[in-house]
């Protein structure tokens, strides 16, 4: 599998200290790579994004405010191990640079489109629904419509147009946390007109994806199609527990699943990943990518209190989904009834 990307010079990467013993997929051994109390006023980052930027990296940050609303705070890293943060929020406007302030906003993606990029977040639009803003400088965030009626969460752009079209990935919901949801892509040309909704992928049958499922990071483009880091649900006697899962998207029409991992890629094992504000949670928001070798840097939120990082190499994980390949029937078709 080869990555279509440019290049990055600086990426966050460590080799694992032995070959995993079933997903190729290892933990940063220093995690969590972002802990408690980050920047005062804010008592925990988690469930972000990030992406390269000018000479390091750049990221939106989900965090949790010390009266409980969460909010996006903006942080800088060279190496995309070490931040620092921005203590203001970050401030939007609308088109014409007057004040324009979600109620709260929270578990954030970043993708970079062209010359722009675009934050995507959950926020209240009388609901919980998805909100938008672009920026090419990270100084002026400028809101965009909101793409989509509530209820909906997980949202994120592909990192190009496919067919002259932005398309977005998101996951229809409920006003709580939705014991349902599967997979959905939408596409528009101009972010304000969204259409052609399509369905991706339901639910797996596999007890790690049985609940529910949602889009992780922005799918990277291969020269195998779209690989996707998406996270999974379970419920037990104690609660829902979060994993990270794996699938690959046919290239023009990425409403088709070509492979779907049925073992998941990280599950929750490590303390970071079991204990916090919400225990037992891997939840994949961005990824890092060096076209030249395949290395693939994840980071993730954990447990609701931190950030993890975790590595991988394309084409080991490429093999990985196709030798552990269970596609359902409606993920085979286009996605239209």
């Amino acid at each position: 599998m080869k990555i279509i990307a440019p290049t990055i010079h600086n990426m966050p990467w460590q080799e694992p200290e032995k070959k995993p013993v079933d997903a190729p997929v290892w933990r940063y051994r220093e995690n969590p790579v972002i802990g408690r109390n980050p920047i005062k006023g804010v008592s925990r980052i988690f469930n972000s994004a990030v992406v390269p930027f000018e000479d390091g990296f750049i990221g939106v940050f989900r965090g949790e405010q010390v009266n409980g609303v969460p909010y996006i705070y903006m942080g800088r890293s060279q190496d995309g191990i070490h931040w620092d943060f921005q203590e203001e929020k970050i401030h939007f406007v609308d088109e014409k640079g007057q004040e324009f302030m979600p109620k709260y906003a929270y578990d954030p993606r970043l993708v970079k489109v062209e010359d722009t990029y675009y934050v995507i977040w959950c926020q209240d639009f009388y609901g919980a629904a998805i909100g938008m803003a672009k920026t090419t400088d990270f100084k002026r965030f400028e809101r965009l419509e909101n793409p989509f009626l509530p209820f909906n969460r997980n949202a994120v752009l592909f990192p190009r147009k496919i067919n002259g079209n932005f398309v977005m990935l998101s996951r229809p919901s409920d006003s709580g946390h939705t014991p349902f949801g599967d997979i959905f892509l939408s596409e528009s040309p101009d972010l304000v007109y969204w259409g052609k909704h399509r369905h991706v992928m339901e639910k797996g049958e596999e007890w790690w994806q049985v609940l529910k499922i949602g889009g992780g990071a922005a799918p990277i483009e291969t020269d195998e199609g779209w690989l996707l880091f998406y996270h999974g649900v379970t419920g037990t006697c104690n609660g829902y527990v979060y994993s990270i899962g794996g699938a690959i998207l046919d290239i023009d029409q990425p409403s088709i699943v070509k492979y779907r991992c049925e073992n998941f890629l990280l599950t929750p094992e490590e303390w970071y990943e079991e204990r916090g504000f919400v225990p037992n949670v891997c939840f994949p928001c961005a990824t890092v990518c060096d076209p030249k070798d395949g290395r693939i840097a994840i980071y993730y939120g954990a447990a609701d209190s931190y950030i993890g990082l975790a590595f991988t190499r394309a084409d080991e994980i490429s093999a990985y989904i196709k030798e552990h390949n269970r596609l359902t029937e409606s993920d085979r078709e286009i996605g239209m009834r």
